[in-house]
């Protein structure tokens, strides 16, 4: 693996020469995690602040250790937190610096981002070129923009929608944000889901065996930010997911994959600090979906990539029309991208396998690869086709003998052995006394009246997990017992609830007492969709 990184770390810029003289503080590690904002935390009754004429969130310049960085301002007025001859920072300013506590910083009104004018003219509703978005990109990258300023931005291109020439500028800027990798291999493959549906782990299926196969898939995930858990998430539960990326390279080399967080790999950095803002205000809009999955893929080094759109009522896209227009915008800038993708159209009607959490999900992962009766069949049906269709892009296989050959490196036992090779080498957990076990507290959701599951809300049984304390606590989520077009009594058990503390059990149960995300009725009242399998 070769790594090309044209900038410094991602946050950090050389100092300015011509700035004014800035006043001096010692530094103090505030442990607050701002979430991919820097925050600056200064007392009311400090000489700096008042000298200055600082105030809340307006934005500084701070410099310690031949280094600088941007951040918003807070006023505290507890001495405890910060004192007047101090200046404290949240977690992620505090290790962009690179100091101790007690550091001597110096601190400055800050100028304006490069790329101001760039926002404002997106804000009006103009179309941007590509060096507009290479500007906009490089300073949220560098955290020159505040969590304002950040939602200005993308409230703006989900307002006046991206055209397809500005999603292809705003991924090659993404990739260009940061590090991007070459395997030195004609075929490295990946494979991505849009989200939205919860369980759907079969990444953690598709790699042991395209890898089994003898395919380069160097897997990095994320991990989930409003679902019950993300592929890094599930994985943890097995092995150790933060990897250096030496020994990532070294896995990948030996086993052919590796299932790890991307969170130390510095793939597409400005991506990551959009997401911040993009999902608390649940918009996820087609334009920034595109850049943002297209560009983590390429900065891997990915020649390939198998797209999983699922749609559904309670999906992410809810029908076929919204579907085939969000396919072509992939194509169009991943074709611009030369990128190799196979779009795929899948069933989004409810939850893919029957747990939801870190470990119902690993558990039914695992019951796949060991052929395990009670494995969920959905699961293993289309984890095995996606892996076929992976497989094909290798050029001696035929079109159409995908999933056969899948289906055997899965029978066979082959992607079993391949998966334990891949946990042992990041890792296992399995010997771990700390290692994440079923929530111990529980309770039962049953049907109200007879009938046919005809609807399960995707959306409501994935808050039902998260109240129930998924995915920071493992343990915790869903184990659905019942899927559409079952038949049911009143009465029948639904699905079961774990949680580890009482707390997030009560918070999970008032949930379910409101709406328990299953609607029983008739066998006609079930949502037809159509796929492409």
């Amino acid at each position: 693996m070769h790594a090309e990184d044209a900038r410094p770390a991602s946050t950090i810029t050389a100092a300015r020469h011509d700035a004014p003289t800035p006043s001096t503080l010692a530094l103090r590690r505030v442990a607050i995690d701002t979430w991919h904002e820097n925050v600056a935390y200064l007392h009311r009754d400090c000489a700096v602040y008042r000298a200055e004429g600082f105030q809340a969130l307006s934005k500084v310049e701070v410099r310690a250790n031949g280094r600088h960085i941007l951040a918003t301002v807070n006023v505290v007025d507890d001495a405890a937190i910060v004192g007047c001859h101090e200046l404290g920072l949240s977690e992620d300013a505090f290790q962009q610096l690179g100091v101790q506590d007690g550091h001597t910083a110096s601190i400055s009104q800050a100028e304006p981002p490069a790329s101001m004018a760039m926002l404002f003219r997106k804000i009006g509703g103009e179309r941007l070129g590509r060096e507009d978005f290479r500007a906009i990109v490089q300073d949220i990258a560098s955290h020159h923009y505040s969590k304002i300023e950040l939602t200005a931005f993308v409230v703006a291109c989900n307002r006046a929608e991206l055209d397809r020439e500005e999603v292809y500028f705003l991924t090659e800027a993404m990739v260009a944000s940061g590090r991007t990798l070459d395997w030195r291999e004609p075929l490295v493959v990946d494979k991505h889901c849009i989200g939205g549906i919860p369980g759907n782990r079969t990444s953690m299926l598709v790699v042991p065996i395209v890898a089994a196969h003898g395919l380069l898939c160097p897997k990095t995930s994320s991990r989930a930010i409003t679902s019950p858990a993300g592929t890094a998430d599930t994985m943890a539960v097995l092995a150790n997911v933060e990897l250096p990326f030496a020994s990532l390279e070294q896995i990948v080399r030996t086993h052919r994959g590796c299932l790890a967080w991307g969170g130390t790999a510095d793939l597409s950095p400005a991506d990551d600090v959009l997401i911040s803002v993009e999902r608390p205000l649940s918009i996820d809009s087609p334009g920034q979906m595109v850049a943002s999955i297209l560009s983590k893929k390429i900065a891997a080094g990915s020649t390939h990539l198998v797209l999983d759109i699922p749609i559904g009522p309670t999906a992410k896209v809810r029908s076929m029309p919204e579907a085939q227009r969000l396919r072509r915008l992939f194509e169009y800038v991943a074709g611009r991208m030369h990128l190799a993708l196979d779009v795929v159209i899948t069933d989004g009607r409810q939850p893919i396998g029957n747990g939801i959490g870190p470990v119902l999900e690993a558990r039914d992962v695992m019951q796949v690869l060991q052929n395990d009766p009670r494995a969920p069949i959905d699961l293993r049906q289309k984890a095995l086709r996606l892996a076929g269709r992976l497989i094909e892009c290798d050029p001696d296989v035929r079109g159409g003998d995908g999933f056969a050959i899948a289906r055997d490196i899965l029978d066979s036992g082959r992607a079993l052995s391949r998966m334990n090779a891949i946990i042992e080498a990041q890792g296992s957990r399995s010997f771990d006394p700390n290692a994440p076990r079923l929530g111990a507290l529980s309770f039962e959701v049953r049907a109200d009246a007879s009938g046919v599951v005809a609807g399960i809300d995707n959306v409501q049984i994935a808050r039902i997990a998260r109240l129930a304390g998924a995915p920071k606590v493992p343990g915790a989520g869903l184990d659905l017992l019942r899927k559409l077009g079952h038949a049911v009594a009143a009465g029948d058990l639904l699905y079961r609830v774990h949680a580890d503390f009482p707390a997030d059990l009560e918070f999970a149960r008032q949930a379910c007492e409101r709406a328990s995300g299953f609607t029983i009725g008739g066998a006609d009242a079930q949502p037809h969709v159509f796929v492409e399998f």
